[in-house]
């Protein structure tokens, strides 16, 4: 069979699909590919988030569970129909010019892969003929990818959030895109089958500025470098750093959704951004307290020393200190209990339903 992504002289079909899959989407992947058949005609593209350092089995299971073949691709091979791409560990998968391209470039909101930066990818590259798929997981990546896929005229798929081992995802990506598809998933396979026969329009007119930040965040995707791109002049210049390399942070609006990307790369949504940087302070209180034990510790053994040594107000004025300083860890300590991490998780859900009730 010809593939289909290889013909530029007539309309093409809905014939790409990217997946992206975090917390409970293993599970997930493999109850859905089980439902895929044998001829289905569109490369499958798909992030799930693991660890960096571990070595994934995914592309494995997969195929044994699929009358497809899926497998960790190499660095600018040639797309082809019915094969599942899947992105290795710590690197970011990305389609160009009916390539699969396997790249370092900056993570984004923690995560490398990035699902946003394949759907971006994605969107950019082929346009309507993208068909985008956020299932099970954790905070919101995805959500900005599945935005830009159908700002470009593609279609975006959410699995139904009741439907989900872990829902957040996609519940915050119903929060900013319009889906076009909300599914159970055991209907999503044959949704996808039904979905890439189906004609795709014509490319949507947008304005140059978007389409020039697309392609800047590709290519950061892709190598980084936001700096000499000109990231910093896409959008608003903040006050705020990277959480990551302490860059200037650039905020992006794309519909309701607010964005940081840094002059060296690296991307966050709001709650990733909050998220990092209320565990940041966490990390710091905890430093001060183990100075201010430390000091105390220091403080007190000094104080016996002089007590041996038969300088008691030497002695007593150590001991002071140390129990001075031993009050001022103890307060640093009830602040760390007291502190709460804001991120894209059920506490920044609720943050944002009291707002809404006010």
């Amino acid at each position: 069979m010809t593939p289909r992504i290889k013909s530029a002289h007539r309309r093409h079909h809905r014939d790409i699909v990217v997946i992206g899959a975090s917390a409970g989407g293993v599970t997930a992947l493999l109850e859905l590919v089980k439902t895929l058949p044998a001829d289905f005609p569109a490369p499958i593209f798909v992030v799930q988030h693991v660890a960096a350092d571990s070595p994934s089995i995914l592309p494995q299971l997969l195929s044994s569970f699929s009358a497809l073949t899926a497998r960790h691709p190499e660095n600018g091979e040639s797309i082809e129909p019915g094969v599942i791409y899947v992105a290795p560990p710590n690197h970011h998968l990305l389609v160009e010019d009916d390539k699969v391209l396997v790249t370092r470039g900056p993570k984004e909101n923690r995560f490398r892969p990035s699902i946003d930066a394949l759907f971006r990818s994605a969107a950019y590259t082929y346009g309507p003929r993208v068909i985008g798929v956020v299932l099970t997981g954790y905070l919101d990546d995805g959500t900005s990818g599945l935005w830009s896929v159908q700002r470009m005229g593609g279609l975006a798929v959410v699995q139904d959030p009741l439907d989900a081992q872990q829902p957040a995802m996609p519940t915050n990506a119903l929060e900013f895109v319009t889906a076009d598809h909300i599914v159970p998933l055991a209907e999503l396979g044959s949704l996808l089958v039904r979905l890439t026969t189906e004609l795709a329009p014509g490319k949507p007119r947008l304005p140059a500025a978007q389409l020039d930040l697309l392609k800047i965040e590709l290519t950061i995707a892709k190598q980084g470098g936001g700096f000499e791109l000109g990231i910093i002049e896409k959008g608003l210049l903040t006050p705020f750093t990277c959480p990551d390399c302490h860059g200037a942070l650039t905020q992006l609006i794309e519909g309701k959704l607010i964005r940081y990307r840094c002059h060296t790369g690296h991307a966050y949504t709001l709650s990733a951004l909050l998220g990092e940087v209320t565990q940041s302070v966490e990390s710091l209180l905890y430093q001060s307290m183990r100075g201010l034990e430390e000091t105390k510790m220091l403080l007190q053994s000094l104080g016996e020393h002089f007590s041996k040594d038969d300088q008691p107000d030497v002695a007593a004025l150590f001991l002071q200190k140390a129990e001075q300083t031993g009050k001022q860890a103890l307060i640093v300590h009830d602040s760390i209990l007291r502190h709460e991490a804001i991120s894209g998780d059920l506490q920044f859900q609720k943050i944002k339903a009291k707002v809404k009730e006010a």
